[in-house]
């Protein structure tokens, strides 16, 4: 069969699909005949097991990595009218947290190889405005950090990685979410750890992680949670207009066992990332990742680039032939500058940034999780190639 006249298996491979057992089963289902519900005893303890695992002094979680976003630049002091400078290859929510504390995000193109921040164009985005530089680590890949640690050291500018993407990400031997100032995680459901919706920020600055605890719990005071213990007491005191950020117990508890599999986890994605190499790595028309020598890739994400100049077909419809093969697929990301609020706020062009454009354009994220089976892997090649062959530049009718 040289082209694709059917599906290549016969169900439909989502794009994700969580790994929940019966040891988050039973985690969860403790925690709910405890009777405590929010956050407690387990969200602590996931707190002190996760700071642990990255080498972190200090991990305080909260209900999404987008309202962990949202605290750290909160924490910091960002006033109105200051600059956050991050990658415009990234999630709304990166940008938008700015914006929720008046600041201006402050876009810039990303490096064309590894699709993270550029350095160089950080360099020239800085102002007498800018408070903090917000790297984005792409699809598990760490950007590379010592010259934007380099850059914010020089001018005093505060370093909070988006790693989102990131667990268990190594960027020269050291733990993300142990090497900039302050570290947000997302624990979301298609993430290599999940508990649903969640996230955590890790720190080593003591003053940073106090407030933190306060904030995300309405700024009343750090073991507001015990209000309603043996060792609590009714009376509270609001030092902060603080916000409802905190993480659930119930979700802590999925945490917790999904940590403990992390590392199994990483090794499925690394055998299957692996996989993807060798059964696509001979067709010019694609693009693979790849994994520069100072970084351990979390391989949340693979992503290959259409070589658009070798084949007869866009992204689009090679995304849409995929779904027709019973492969589920997606797109990330769609850069913040095309999207109508920053076009219509910024006045943003889609040439603006090129590099974020052209990736754009070309990407397609395949499936990529523990929950597939080797066999899964394999019917995606074979989708993946049959598509190339078929639509090849140049191929005779």
């Amino acid at each position: 069969m040289n082209q694709l006249t059917r599906p290549v298996r016969d169900t439909f491979l989502p794009f994700h699909r969580p790994w929940i057992d019966e040891a988050e089963i039973e985690e969860v289902t403790h925690t709910l005949r405890s009777g405590w519900l929010t956050m407690g005893p387990k969200t602590l303890e996931f707190e002190k097991r996760f700071a642990e695992y990255v080498g972190a002094k200090h991990a305080v979680a909260v209900n999404s990595a987008t309202a962990g976003l949202h605290l750290a630049l909160d924490v910091i002091g960002l006033k109105p009218d200051d600059e956050v400078i991050t990658s415009v290859y990234t999630f709304t929510s990166t940008a938008a947290v700015a914006l929720h504390l008046g600041a201006r995000p402050v876009l810039v193109d990303v490096d064309p190889q590894t699709l993270t921040i550029d350095a160089e164009e950080v360099r020239r985005k800085i102002t007498a405005r800018t408070r903090a530089i917000i790297p984005v680590h792409f699809a598990g890949l760490p950007c590379d950090m010592d010259p934007i640690l380099d850059l914010a050291a020089r001018h005093g500018l505060t370093v909070i990685e988006d790693a989102a993407h990131a667990l268990p990400t190594q960027y020269k031997g050291r733990t993300v979410g142990s090497i900039g100032d302050l570290t947000v995680f997302s624990f979301y459901a298609g993430k290599n750890l999940t508990t649903g919706e969640g996230g955590m920020i890790t720190t080593d600055n003591g003053e940073h992680a106090d407030r933190l605890r306060t904030r995300r719990l309405h700024g009343i005071s750090r073991d507001a949670w015990k209000r309603y213990t043996a060792e609590g007491s009714w009376y509270y005191e609001v030092d902060y207009p603080g916000y409802k950020y905190n993480m659930t117990d119930v979700a802590a508890a999925l945490g917790l066992q999904q940590l403990r599999k992390l590392d199994r986890f990483h090794g499925i994605r690394n055998y299957y990332a692996t996989l993807y190499q060798l059964g696509l790595g001979d067709l010019p028309e694609l693009i693979l990742p790849e994994t520069p020598a100072y970084a351990q890739h979390a391989w949340h994400l693979y992503v290959i680039r259409l070589n658009l100049d070798r084949l007869t077909i866009g992204r689009d419809a090679f995304f849409e032939l995929l779904r027709k093969a019973n492969i589920g697929a997606s797109v990330h990301f769609i850069p913040l500058h095309i999207q109508p609020y920053y076009r219509r706020v910024f006045e943003y062009r889609p040439e603006d940034f090129p590099d974020a454009l052209r990736a754009y354009e070309a990407a397609i994220s395949l499936p990529l999780y523990p929950r597939m089976s080797e066999a899964d892997v394999w019917d995606v090649i074979h989708a993946v190639r049959l598509i190339v062959e078929r639509h090849r530049a140049g191929r005779n009718a």
